[in-house]
């Protein structure tokens, strides 16, 4: 009795550890534009199946440091790894939605074509790729636009169909450098619950770089704030809201006040100024 006793406790102690494990660690990170150091020793973990939001001063390096997590930029001192196994490329199994969607988007293909890039991985036939992608189209709300090329799309609805191509990889880390930036206000709220809502059905690690404090109070499970450059890591800020969360209630709570103060004066003070961006 004793003994298995010990086992079970010995489980839950492995099964704990496995949970708290961090999804990607990134540990003493360096990285220089030339003579300019960007990020300084920013050392940080990112939880597995949360949404983690960077946000900070404006230039600070929140794109700078989410492109060295998806092994685009290679750091010059320090490491990131994901699943415990060292980044020195981009890896399997990852999607990232830029804000600069112009370029991530290929303009020979249609616009169903373009989602359904990442089915392939998947396996599925060609007609099943396309339904697929004809369904995410909906959800985003760009539906009969499947058949038109993103040069024939607004702004707005070039980065939703870039945001519909990130969802389609149903990646297990999904970066997004500031992937709401160019549309309406509802749609903004629309697309926020949309993301989180996908990420949690299908369990995906999120890392959101943004420069709208409300919308990383709302999104993220934890704030990593970062101060101007070189970019370090000036606090870590735990949510603790309740989800599903909701774009009335959630916002209407007092923690979330309390959080949205917090980072909005931190970062008008980084600034200098009387706003942050």
């Amino acid at each position: 009795m004793i003994m298995a006793t010990m086992a079970i406790a010995s489980e839950a102690r492995a099964s704990e550890h496995a949970i708290e494990a961090p999804k990607v660690a990134v540990r003493s990170l360096d990285f220089y534009y030339g003579k300019f150091h960007a990020l300084k020793s920013v050392s940080l973990d990112v939880a597995d199946r949360r949404v983690t939001a960077f946000i900070g001063p404006s230039g600070c390096g929140k794109s700078t440091l989410l492109r060295t997590v998806a092994g685009l930029r290679p750091a010059h001192e320090g490491t990131v790894t994901l699943d415990g196994t060292p980044v020195t490329g981009v890896p399997d199994h990852l999607a990232v939605v830029f804000q600069d969607y112009g370029r991530s988007l290929f303009p020979w293909l249609t616009v169903r074509d373009n989602v359904a890039l990442p089915l392939r991985r998947r396996g599925l036939a060609r007609a099943e790729r396309r339904a697929e992608a004809e369904r995410i189209l909906e959800r985003v709300g760009l539906d009969g636009a499947g058949r038109r090329h993103p040069w024939q799309l607004s702004g707005g609805m070039q980065q939703r169909v870039a945001i519909a191509r990130g969802l389609a990889s149903r990646s297990r880390l999904l970066l997004l450098d500031e992937p709401l930036a160019s549309v309406d206000a509802q749609t903004r709220a629309d697309l926020q619950d949309l993301l989180l809502g996908i990420a949690a059905r299908y369990g995906q690690t999120c890392v959101l770089v943004t420069h709208d404090v409300e919308e990383a109070t709302y999104m993220g499970d934890r704030i990593v704030v970062l101060s101007k450059r070189p970019t370090a890591v000036a606090r870590e800020i735990a949510v603790e809201l309740p989800r599903p969360r909701d774009q009335i209630e959630t916002r209407e709570k007092p923690r979330f006040l309390e959080i949205r103060h917090e980072v909005l004066s931190y970062i008008r003070r980084e600034r200098g100024t009387g706003a942050a961006s």
